[in-house]
């Protein structure tokens, strides 16, 4: 069996191929810059497996790979797969859902509290002077009381849950909307469902995006949803940058119609060329200043969860070529439909 690892570079440490033992080979392809995300013809046309290590590239026409069985994406979100042309093939598209949890959720909260609770703010103020700035005082733009205010989710799948648990740690009431949950979901976590997004919105003093990218969530943040919003709103996305609109958000930031935000992700990574709202957060400009935060999508890592999504996403593809089990599908239903 041959197993074919795109947009992903040479791993030093063998834990791969040590997944895989004798019952594979393994072949890792990294894709120079941004150009074509396919490696030469012979390693596609031998390919029975394939796992993609990127977030953002596709990996080429589903045809070029007559002889894979199965895809793999390293990761929980595959929006970048085409999940109907592989079905029709009778492929399994899976991904890998149950790393990084912890850790997403984790930034999803500190982001909130670096905000809520000047830190960053802080920090930034003492590195500049430690004895000059001593002194709590002027306090952080967006410094609040946690307890009793409102934490709002929109997706509460596994990483919404545990972000929304956290939450709820430090006395916020819990919210959230999903469409997808059936009926009764809340009455077993005990959480407040909002039968939408406007409800959510309206009620909410921080709100954190744990949604997958597809056309219903694109730009579910915009202009008329940050219309309902509070007005001390801090917005964290942790999950794909194109829930959020940007141009809104870069409008209802500057007009003060929320308080602040966090993004570890971005529609284009990294955001080139410079949105106008990146570009003030660049230069300083007081109306943005400590209002908005940035981290580079790292919230998925640690180097426990690093080590998990290989193993994990090289386990996909080792149980079903080998025992025939399949894990993690994401078309099962069009893969039905179609054979």
């Amino acid at each position: 069996m041959n197993v074919l690892y795109l947009n992903y570079p040479p791993s030093p440490d063998g834990l791969e191929q040590a997944t895989f033992g004798d019952f594979a080979k393994i072949t890792m392809y990294k894709v120079p810059g941004e150009g074509n995300p396919v490696p030469p013809s012979a390693e596609c046309l031998a390919a029975d497996g394939i796992i993609s290590g990127s977030a953002n590239h596709d990996v080429g026409d589903v045809n070029q790979y007559p002889n894979c069985k199965i895809i793999v994406r390293m990761g929980v979100g595959y929006d970048n797969l085409d999940s109907v042309a592989w079905g029709a093939r009778g492929v399994p598209v899976c991904n890998v859902p149950d790393y990084g949890t912890s850790e997403v959720a984790d930034h999803a909260v500190s982001l909130m509290l670096t905000l809520a609770r000047g830190t960053h703010y802080y920090a930034t103020r003492l590195a500049a002077d430690p004895v000059g700035n001593w002194g709590w005082a002027p306090g952080a733009p967006l410094m609040r009381r946690l307890r009793g205010q409102t934490f709002g989710v929109i997706g509460l799948g596994r990483i919404g849950m545990a972000a929304a648990r956290r939450a709820k740690g430090f006395d916020m009431d819990i919210i959230f909307y999903d469409p997808h949950l059936p009926n009764g979901a809340e009455l077993g976590i005990g959480f407040k469902r909002a039968q939408s997004l406007k409800e959510l919105m309206q009620a909410s003093d921080a709100i954190s995006l744990h949604a997958p990218l597809s056309d219903e969530t694109r730009h579910i943040i915009n202009a008329e949803s940050l219309s309902w919003a509070k007005d001390n709103l801090i917005l964290i996305n942790t999950a794909r940058g194109p829930l959020v609109d940007i141009d809104a958000l870069h409008a209802a930031l500057k007009s003060n119609q929320i308080a602040g935000a966090a993004l570890d992700v971005l529609p284009s990574e990294p955001p080139v060329p410079l949105h106008p709202l990146f570009l003030a957060l660049q230069a300083q400009e007081a109306w943005i200043k400590d209002r908005l935060i940035l981290t580079p999508h790292a919230a998925f890592y640690s180097p426990p969860a690093n080590l998990d999504i290989r193993r994990k996403a090289a386990e996909v593809v080792l149980y079903y070529l080998r025992d025939g089990r399949l894990t993690n599908c994401v078309n099962a239903h069009l893969i039905r439909r179609n054979t």
